[in-house]
């Protein structure tokens, strides 16, 4: 009912707009079709960049979050305080601007180009939330599994990697999927800093053709198909973690 009146809502308005809509304007910014066959269009071509940026961010963010995870696990007061400033830091302070400092104080300094430093402000923002979840993960598997691993004669990496992490997955995989459909969503702005990605693209093309509801529309469309397979794959993967354990 609330969709059906939200969409009321908005064929009102639209109609009270007078927009000309020019749906049929739009596929050649998907794909064309030419005699060598199917070629992507910018917009197709951007949504790629939007998943290279964001299949690189994901990757690295599991490797941060995992790394910061253990050392905050650890009982070194150092490496304790250097997690928690990191972590603290990255949540406290906006995306945006996290991604003007890698892009115009960092990257200048060690030579990164844009695409660079998308990649790691990416992996660095979201990697403290990762890092956050995957503790607390670890940290509710009750202290009695270690022990009960460790007198059966199992070595610590061994009771890690078959006893503790598949019950810790089941608590961190909702909040890792998440996590990830939240980085997908802030890979959008990574435009800012002259990236052609799938919102840059989107944008150009309104510039140019003022098709703002169509263009607009798709673009977001093409997010959502994003999202919603990565949340398919990471709930096929949990319910297979779940059925083994």
């Amino acid at each position: 009912m609330f969709l059906a009146g939200l969409l009321a809502l908005l064929a009102y308005g639209y109609h009270n707009l007078n927009y000309n809509w020019q749906w049929y304007r739009v596929w050649p910014y998907l794909v064309t079709v030419t005699d060598e066959g199917f070629r992507a269009g910018v917009l197709l071509k951007g949504a790629l960049v939007t998943l290279k940026i964001s299949g690189l961010s994901l990757v690295l963010t599991l490797v941060i979050g995992f790394s910061t995870a253990f050392m905050r696990l650890t009982s070194s007061p150092v490496l304790n305080a250097l997690v928690v400033g990191y972590v603290e830091t990255i949540r406290n302070t906006p995306l945006l601007i996290q991604l003007f400092v890698m892009y115009f104080v960092i990257s200048p300094v060690i030579d990164l180009s844009a695409f660079a430093s998308a990649v790691i402000a990416l992996s660095l923002f979201e990697g403290a939330y990762a890092s956050e979840i995957i503790r607390s993960g670890i940290a509710a598997v009750d202290q009695g599994q270690w022990e009960a691993s460790f007198s059966l004669g199992m070595t610590p990496l061994g009771t890690f990697a078959e006893v503790i992490l598949p019950q810790a997955l089941r608590q961190m995989l909702p909040m890792l999927a998440g996590q990830g459909v939240s980085l997908i969503k802030d890979s959008a702005l990574v435009s800012t800093i002259s990236i052609f990605d799938l919102t840059m693209q989107g944008q150009s093309i309104v510039a140019e053709t003022f098709l703002t509801f169509e263009i607009w529309f798709t673009v977001a469309f093409c997010y959502l198909a994003m999202t919603a397979t990565l949340s398919a794959c990471i709930a096929r993967w949990e319910a297979r973690v779940r059925m083994r354990g």
